[in-house]
């Protein structure tokens, strides 16, 4: 981690990852990044949707593979380098055949490993086979929830997915949260872990490195108008009142209510739910 002289309070306590020791290049392959128009957390009519999000950098979108369609061409690894979309470092890697896609790499690889996937691949790190091939307690990442429906699972910073169990044409994944999850056995998945670990260990430090990364300022609703939010009102502060929980902006309760529809369509594949979930919820 990087840490800073503390000229002023707010950097007293600021870290950074330091990319120098981590990316080889500071410019993305041009063919695979794209523009376009920010919409800050707003809907098609231009009104907020999502409170919190606005400005922030200019930012190159990178088109990622996460469907990794090419079969058994090996491809090395030319590059390791920063998404401002993702928390993971991406590498740009040349496929046998000249063609070049980025990748969300795992830990450890470096300039110049050679990644496969297909079904008779090598478990080693980076390399890519059905959930059927790799033995239980791998840890693997960029998941599959479908045969052949691109990696879903497991692409954050530092994560992993953990194999549990195979069972009749099925694999048993534990999930970071906690919750273990059936999936098909022909889905693909990655060896490794997502690099980037020290991802979560970064404390932003001051307001105005919020605002470069898109964030605006949030005001709690105790701090408003009663017109403003139901917490709001009142001399000094305040508590909730005779509420029956805390409420969003909207009045709706805000902790410990069910969110996830009790007939939801992947309910069949739940072997365990996450941790602090109760059953039903």
């Amino acid at each position: 981690m990087k840490t800073y002289k503390p000229t002023s309070p707010s950097r007293r306590n600021m870290t950074s990852i330091d990319y120098r020791k981590e990316l080889t290049t500071d410019k993305p392959f041009r063919k695979l990044t794209q523009g376009g128009k920010r919409r800050f957390g707003r809907g098609s009519d231009g009104r907020i949707t999502t409170r919190h999000k606005g400005g922030g950098v200019k930012r190159k979108y990178r088109l990622i593979d996460f469907r990794y369609s090419k079969k058994d061409i090996p491809a090395k690894i030319e590059t390791i380098e920063y998404d401002p979309y993702r928390s993971a470092f991406i590498g740009l890697v040349l496929y046998r055949d000249g063609e070049r896609r980025y990748h969300v790499l795992p830990q450890s690889l470096k300039v110049g490993d050679v990644i496969t996937i297909g079904d008779n691949v090598e478990l080693t790190k980076g390399n890519r086979t059905r959930l059927r091939n790799i033995p239980v307690g791998t840890f693997v990442y960029n998941v599959e929830l479908k045969p052949e429906g691109g990696a879903k699972l497991g692409r954050s910073a530092g994560t992993y997915v953990q194999v549990a169990a195979h069972d009749e044409g099925d694999a048993n994944l534990k999930l970071p949260s906690g919750e273990v999850r059936k999936v098909s056995d022909q889905c693909f998945a990655s060896i490794g872990e997502v690099s980037n670990p020290e991802h979560k260990l970064v404390k932003i430090g001051k307001a105005g490195r919020a605002r470069h990364m898109g964030r605006r300022p949030t005001v709690r609703g105790s701090a408003m108008n009663p017109v403003d939010h139901p917490h709001g009102g009142g001399e000094g502060r305040q508590g909730i009142g005779l509420r029956r929980g805390p409420k969003t902006r909207e009045g709706k309760l805000a902790y410990g209510v069910k969110t996830r529809r009790k007939k939801k369509y992947s309910n069949w594949a739940i072997v365990k739910r996450r941790k602090g979930v109760r059953e039903g919820r």
